[in-house]
């Protein structure tokens, strides 16, 4: 796990649904592996390779997020294949994302503020989980890694970059 928020965090938030998840597939999650400078990305996939990781999965906040071209390299360079809930970042040359479609969360939020300035009350507004989400493929950092991905995989992605 690639980490840029506070650790607290991860471990009230992220880390009991990793483990379950993890322990329900025999995988053992390591990190979470911080970083809060750009400068610190190198030396966690270092730690990571030298931890034994077979695969990262990566935050999307503030150091992370802007630098995904970065982290695709990077994990090119450390032969690990790079997860992530945002399309940005297969497109950026990590592996792969699976998560909601942001474009379709703003269109929801505009909705509301529609509704908002009409004259609802924020309180009597339904609260909504994302309804549309993505998979995007990246097959070029995917051959870089040596990985073969099934066509029944990509027949289910949203987008495949070749």
């Amino acid at each position: 796990m690639l980490w840029d928020l506070d650790t607290e965090l991860y471990r009230r938030t992220w880390a009991p649904t990793l483990e379950s998840a993890a322990g329900q597939l025999g995988l053992r999650i390591l990190g979470p592996f911080e970083v809060r400078h750009v400068g610190d990305l190198d030396d966690a996939f270092t730690s990571m390779k030298e931890a034994r990781a077979q695969a990262v999965l990566v935050s999307a906040a503030s150091v992370i997020a802007p630098n995904a071209k970065l982290i695709g390299e990077l994990g090119i360079r450390h032969r690990l294949p790079i997860m992530s809930a945002f399309k940005e970042f297969p497109q950026a040359g990590t592996l792969i994302s699976y998560g909601p479609n942001i474009a379709a969360i703003y269109q929801r939020a505009a909705a509301f503020v529609g509704k908002i300035l009409a004259g609802s009350k924020p309180s009597d507004l339904p609260v909504e989980n994302p309804t549309t989400y993505d998979l995007v493929i990246n097959l070029k950092t995917a051959n870089a890694l040596g990985l073969m991905i099934p066509l029944t995989l990509q027949a289910q992605a949203d987008e495949v970059i070749e």
